[in-house]
Formats: C-alpha cells, sequence, structure tokens
C-alpha cells in the first residue's frame, strides 16, 4: 500500500471514529433520560442484547457515514 493511500485511509478512519464515538454518545444519553420510555422498553425484553446491538449498530453507521462525509466534504477549498 502506498503511502498517500495510507494517508487517505487513516483520515477517513479517524472521522469514522469521531462518528462512532458521537453516535455512542448519542445512545447513551437516548438510554440515559429514558428518552419515550426507551430504556425501559429495552432492559423490560428478554432480548435486551439483541436490541442495544441494533441501537447502536444503527446509530454507528449513522454518525460513522455523517463524520467521515463531514471530513471528505471539508477538504475542498472555495473557489472565487
Amino acid at each position: 500500500m502506498l503511502s498517500h493511500q495510507r494517508d487517505v485511509l487513516g483520515f477517513l478512519l479517524k472521522h469514522l471514529l469521531y462518528g462512532c464515538f458521537g453516535g455512542f454518545l448519542f445512545g447513551a444519553l437516548l438510554l440515559w433520560f429514558d428518552v419515550a420510555g426507551l430504556a425501559t422498553m429495552i432492559f423490560a425484553s428478554p432480548e435486551w442484547p439483541l436490541f442495544l446491538l441494533m441501537l447502536f449498530f444503527g446509530l454507528f453507521v449513522t454518525f460513522g457515514s455523517i463524520g467521515m462525509g463531514i471530513g471528505v466534504m471539508g477538504l475542498g477549498e472555495e473557489r472565487d
């Protein structure tokens, strides 16, 4: 793998991790404040690990994609 390819993948991975951290924080706050009774419903179910996995997987995909998109779009130069 070439050096510039490693730099690009590192840049994308860094922004992906920022987005995933944001998704984790958002999900944790949703559960902590029990928004719309979400935590109550999840932890009352016998399959609560599956529901937590589904919640956080969706948040990681969404927020990770947003983080990478913001990183890529921030690379552009403004032309007058």
